[in-house]
Parts: structure tokens; C-alpha cells; sequence
């Protein structure tokens, strides 16, 4: 599921690197080219295995025996630890190498995929992808960054397309995948896709790699295991809401157990030592002057409650097209298809037309569809294949077509310049961790009766919320990144 929701702001990656033509680093075309192909391999195996896996939740469910809400944590067990750690992923990147730590991610993500297809129970599976998504937060930062650390300024725009029309394959094509593999050969043939990819990656940086420009930088590992920490906890504590035992589904008894309670409030307190802890160390993840900026701080609260909302209709989408509607995996991969289509095609358009009409016109717009997406799921539940599923992604796909290019531009422009490093990473941050809530959130409220239709309307009010959020920024940037 990762690679469904797209990274925020990848450009704003690549542009903060020095540029190597004016240090004299700039390599041959030829060795640009083999550079380039391995970061997005490297990508790759994120996409693929995020939007691929997304289809084999229900047939994981039932070959390892496991409850919705453990299965849930086979998505955010991956989810907490890059979101928690991909900040010091891009700091060690600088500190020890690009290419260097490029290499190091792949070899660790591939032995990770490996580890997951090879689990045989729920926890093993789970442990795995913890693994995986700590290597995932050194893959990501290091490919985006060797990217901008190769090509000069005047040759960016050209490999940003290139990284970013790969991406959009990787991801339209992952459910499709994902379906027949898992009809074919099972779930772990989703994890077997990764280690030749990473081997691929790894080859051609070995042959091509270009000279690191090494920055001292200091990594703030206690502020990223308090975060991984209540994150964690806020997670558990979420997933834990359902029908109490006595109540069960039928009547839907509340059962916020004293164990959700505690976990939730432990997740609190450690959330408010992070803060403190940002504000009195030398060195923050997430630097305190950031958020004294009303208007970033209110942009990045709308993506958080944007994305809170993708990831609860994507996470229950396909054991809605696999469980009720008795489709086979493959043809549930293809129902995201307008999804992921429409984003793919559409954005470059609409952040077009965004120039026109201006970006909030926009945002709130895409905020305002997405929230009437996920009542037309509800709404036309029993409806036929085409109009109770096909239209509404399609209906979400453009929303989202029309919210991406301009969030990016509008967070960017918010900051000064030389935090725009800093935004993109925060914004990138609240996006993951709004996957880590709307996944809990949505495994907790499925177990009521009628949750499916519960967890959606919830996340058509939450991204109602995301477009109040976007109304009361100042004006924003129009075109996008």
C-alpha cells in the first residue's frame, strides 16, 4: 500500500542537491543513464510491493490464520518504521554516501522481502516487514538524492520525468500484478519480485556509481525511536476499537478496553516527549520553526487528514471485492486501475489548470471529491461492478489528480528556501503516518456490523476536515512541483 499513496514532494529532494556540473562531478551520459536506472529499480521495489501487496491482504488473512487486525500490522508494521526513520535514511545518505547508502538499502531490503516471503506465521511475517520498511527509509531518500546528486540543474526536469512516469507504471500495474501472483502462485510471490531488482540496482551502482559529496551531519535516533515508539502505541490502541465481546458484531457494543485506553494515552505522552525533545535538542528531525508557520502547518494537517482517508478505503477495498463481491485477485488489482490512472494522467493537467484558477480552488476541491468518493462507495454498495466500484475510484482518482501537484507546490512555497528540504520531509512524514492511522482506524471500526460503510463514511468526514484545513490557509502557491 505505500506505493498507492505517492510521495508528496519528490522533486523538492532532487533540486536540494549541489549541483555536480558546478563542483566539476558530472559524469558521462552514459553513466548518468545506468545511475538513474538503478535509482528507480530501487524505487521500484517500494511501488511494486506496496500496491501489489495491497490485493493479497484477504488471501495472507487466510493462509497464516490471522485476524483483520493482525493484518493490518503487515501493512503498518512497514508504515511505522519508515515513517519513524526516514528522516535519518536521508541524513545518512549525506553522512556516509549516496550511492554508498543506496547500496546498502537495496542489499537490506532485498534480504528483508526475502525474510517476509519466507515467513510462516503472522509475527514472523510482521517482524519482516518492520525490517523492510527500515530499509524502505534508506532506499527512498538515497535514490531521490542520487538522483539530484548527478544530474545538473539544466537536466533535472527531464530525469524527474523519467523517475516519475516509472513510478506511475510500477504503481498502475501493481494491483494487477499483485492479483495474479497471488492467484498463481500465492502471497509470497509478491516478495520474490524484490530480491532481482535489488541485485539489478546494486550491479549497475557498482559499475556507475559517481563520486559522494559527504556532508557532517548528527542523527537524532532518540527522536526517531520516541516517535516509532507512540506511533506504535497510537496504532495498537486504534486497531483495538470494535465490538466488544459481550455486544458482538451484531449489537455493536463499544470496547475501548482499558488496554486500548492505556495504549493510546501511553502514545500520547510519548508523542508530547517528542515534541519536548524536539525543542530542546541541537539537531531536530522536525525543527520547531517549521510549524510557527500557520500556513504549513495547516497544509500539513489537511494532507494528514487526506491521507488518513485514502488509506481506510484502500485497505478494505479488496476484502469488499474479494470477501462480498467474490472477485479473484487479479480482477480486484484491475478495479484500482481508474485510480491510479486517472492520478497518473490527469495531474500533469489539472496542475495546469491550477495555474488558472489557483491552487486552494483546487485543493479544496479535490478534498471535497474525495470526501463524496468514499459516500459513493457506501451509497451504490450494491450497485453493479462498474457503478459501485469503478466510477467512485475514478471520481477519487481525479480528486487526488487534482490535489497533488498543487499540496506540493503550496507546501514548498510556504517555507524559505533552505528548508525546503526540511517541508519535504516533514510532508512526506505526515503522509506515511496518516497511512499508520487510517489503516488502524480502519481495521478497529471493520469489526462493527456495517463497518466497511462506517470506516468509509468516517473517511468522508475526515476529508471534509482536509478541505475546512485547506480553507483556512493563506493563499498558496498554483503551480505545481
Amino acid at each position: 500500500m505505500p506505493a498507492v499513496i505517492r510521495e508528496p514532494c519528490p522533486q523538492s529532494v532532487i533540486e536540494a542537491q549541489a549541483c555536480p556540473e558546478e563542483a566539476g562531478r558530472l559524469g558521462p551520459a552514459s553513466q548518468r543513464r545506468m545511475v538513474l536506472a538503478a535509482c528507480i529499480l530501487a524505487s521500484s521495489m517500494a511501488f511494486i510491493d506496496g500496491s501489489a501487496l495491497t490485493v493479497a491482504l484477504p488471501a495472507l488473512r487466510d493462509d497464516l490464520d490471522a485476524s483483520l487486525s493482525t493484518v493490518q500490522w503487515v501493512i503498518n508494521a512497514y508504515t511505522l518504521s519508515f515513517a519513524a526513520f526516514v528522516l535519518i535514511g536521508g541524513s545518512m545518505a549525506d553522512v556516509y554516501g549516496k550511492a554508498r547508502v543506496l547500496i546498502f538499502g537495496c542489499v537490506a531490503f532485498g534480504l528483508a522481502s526475502a525474510w517476509c516471503a519466507l515467513a510462516g506465521s503472522p509475527g514472523m511475517l510482521i517482524a519482516a516487514r518492520f525490517a523492510q520498511g527500515l530499509a524502505a527509509a534508506v532506499v527512498a531518500p538515497a535514490s531521490l538524492a542520487l538522483i539530484g546528486a548527478t544530474y545538473s540543474k539544466k537536466d533535472r526536469n527531464k530525469a524527474i520525468g523519467v523517475w516519475a512516469s516509472a513510478s506511475a507504471l510500477t504503481t498502475a500495474g501493481g494491483p494487477i500484478l499483485g492479483g495474479w501472483l497471488t492467484e498463481s502462485f500465492g502471497w509470497p510471490a509478491i516478495f520474490w519480485l524484490n530480491p532481482p531488482l535489488a541485485a539489478a540496482a546494486i550491479a549497475l551502482l557498482l559499475v556507475a556509481k559517481p563520486a559522494d559529496e559527504r556532508q557532517t551531519r548528527a542523527f537524532d535516533l532518540v527522536g526517531a525511536a520516541l516517535m516509532a515508539a507512540a506511533l506504535g502505541l497510537a496504532a495498537w490502541g486504534l486497531s483495538a476499537i470494535g465490538p466488544s465481546e459481550a455486544g458482538g458484531a451484531e449489537n455493536a457494543g463499544v470496547a475501548v478496553t482499558p488496554a486500548a485506553l492505556m495504549s493510546l494515552a501511553a502514545g500520547a505522552a510519548l508523542l508530547g516527549g517528542y515534541v519536548f525533545w524536539e525543542l530542546k535538542t541541537d539537531h531536530p528531525m522536525t525543527p520547531p520553526r517549521l510549524f510557527s508557520n500557520r500556513v504549513f502547518t495547516d497544509l500539513n494537517l489537511a494532507t494528514f487528514c487526506i491521507y488518513v482517508a485514502l488509506s481506510v478505503i484502500f485497505f478494505l477495498m479488496p476484502f469488499e471485492l474479494i470477501d462480498r463481491r467474490g472477485l479473484s485477485p487479479t480482477a480486484a488489482g484491475a478495479a484500482f486501475l481508474p485510480f491510479t490512472l486517472c492520478v497518473g494522467f490527469l495531474a500533469s493537467p489539472v496542475g495546469a489548470l491550477a495555474d488558472r484558477v489557483g491552487a486552494k480552488a483546487m485543493l479544496v476541491f479535490g478534498s471535497a471529491a474525495a470526501g463524496a468518493a468514499y459516500a459513493l462507495f457506501v451509497l451504490l454498495r450494491d450497485a453493479s461492478f462498474l457503478f459501485g466500484i469503478l466510477a467512485p475510484m475514478a471520481v477519487l482518482g481525479v480528486a487526488f489528480a487534482a490535489m497533488i501537484g498543487p499540496l506540493t507546490a503550496s507546501v514548498m512555497s510556504s517555507v524559505d528556501e533552505k528548508d525546503e528540504g526540511l517541508a519535504s520531509g516533514v510532508s512526506n512524514g505526515a503522509s506515511r503516518i496518516a497511512q499508520l492511522v487510517g489503516v488502524a482506524l480502519a481495521a478497529g471500526l471493520a469489526g462493527y456490523a456495517g463497518g466497511f460503510s462506517l470506516a468509509l463514511w468516517t473517511a468522508a468526514l475526515v476529508s471534509v476536515v482536509g478541505a475546512v484545513m485547506l480553507l483556512r490557509a493563506a493563499p498558496m502557491a498554483a503551480s505545481p512541483a
